[in-house]
């Protein structure tokens, strides 16, 4: 008896794993034994190269840098360090939205994208900005390492 309920314990929570697993990833009534092999492929994008998602450490060194650059404006203007999160929201959104580009993104070789090829524009510049500022949001990705800020807005940091 006590092998019986552990293997139906074992299965619940696969079963479990499994639906949390297709809400983040974005699976839903796609085949869940066909594992993407790359992140990106199935958004079409490349493996590697130009357009190849980022990966998780050009976009933290792209992080830090625009959280670097962002204290030293706020250093000079204010001469205060708090300012940094009002500086880095600002530059965050302004840039995103009108160009995909940040100092640190650009400095990194990454740029946000719109899923569609549009220009990632002031509406879902915003948002993406919001859900960047939660800080939790974009730690929770999906298999193709897009983090929920990024879902939410349908957009992807890709390299140039």
């Amino acid at each position: 008896m006590a092998g019986a309920q552990r293997y139906r314990y074992y299965m619940a929570e696969q079963q479990q794993r499994r639906r949390v697993g297709s809400w983040l990833s974005g699976t839903i009534g796609m085949a869940e034994d066909s594992p993407s092999a790359y992140p990106g492929e199935q958004l079409g994008l490349p493996a590697t190269g130009t357009r190849s998602v980022a990966h998780l450490g050009r976009r933290l060194a792209a992080l830090f840098i625009d959280w670097i650059v962002c204290m030293v404006i706020a250093l000079a203007i204010w001469h205060n360090q708090a300012w940094t999160l009002v500086v880095f929201a600002a530059e965050t959104y302004v840039l995103v939205s009108l160009t995909g580009l940040t100092v640190g993104k650009r400095m990194m070789r990454i740029r946000v994208a719109r899923l569609d090829g549009k220009p990632v524009g002031f509406l879902w510049g915003l948002v993406r900005t919001l859900l960047l500022l939660t800080v939790i949001l974009p730690l929770i990705t999906d298999q193709d390492q897009r983090g929920l800020h990024d879902r939410a807005s349908n957009t992807v940091e890709v390299r140039i």
